[in-house]
């Protein structure tokens, strides 16, 4: 929403043990992220952000082209899917939060190799983005690091995306805690 420019909007926070009947009355699943927007409410991350997208057209944080677009989308559950997984696993026990670590290192590093000499992963500052930036934000705090080499990279990328007003807008105060030197920024 802030990257869109979107003025008039509130964020309400649920701690993980708290329970909202408000929450079970728009959200069958009980879960967050739920949007209500109007008499519409949408409770799934990635349609969440595609609606967001086309709600508030411009800029636009997805490719036109359809090809592109469902490279785009993939590219989105790939990240949901390999790397949002191991945050739980990274809260979790030493064994299992060492065994994440180290798949998370793999998975990044695998994705910093990848990156060409441009600004962002696309062509243009996309959801792609968005849906990365979490991730990269979180590394200190999960005790995450990169080989020099690709570390170096993805941080170069990432001090982009945390530079964006937006995203600095959009963190929490939990998030802000997180990496507070690069927050006050």
């Amino acid at each position: 929403m802030a990257e869109k420019g979107v003025a008039n909007y509130d964020v309400v926070e649920l701690r993980e043990d708290d329970q909202s009947e408000d929450l079970i009355d728009l959200n069958p699943y009980n879960t967050v992220p739920t949007l209500v927007d109007r008499e519409l409410v949408v409770y799934d991350p990635r349609i969440i952000i595609e609606y967001i997208d086309e709600r508030y057209p411009h800029p636009p944080l997805m490719p036109v082209d359809p090809v592109l677009r469902a490279q785009y989308r993939l590219a989105i559950f790939r990240m949901e899917s390999d790397l949002y997984d191991l945050c739980e696993d990274l809260e979790g026990t030493p064994a299992v939060a060492r065994k994440a670590r180290a798949r998370m290192t793999e998975l990044l590093t695998t994705l910093a190799a990848e990156f060409a000499p441009k600004h962002y992963i696309g062509e243009e500052f996309s959801l792609l983005d968005c849906t990365l930036a979490p991730i990269l934000w979180r590394l200190e705090h999960y005790q995450v690091s990169l080989p020099a080499k690709h570390g170096e990279r993805l941080g170069q990328y990432a001090a982009r995306l945390f530079a964006r007003p937006a995203f600095e807008a959009s963190l929490s105060a939990e998030e802000a805690d997180m990496r507070p030197t690069l927050a006050a920024h």
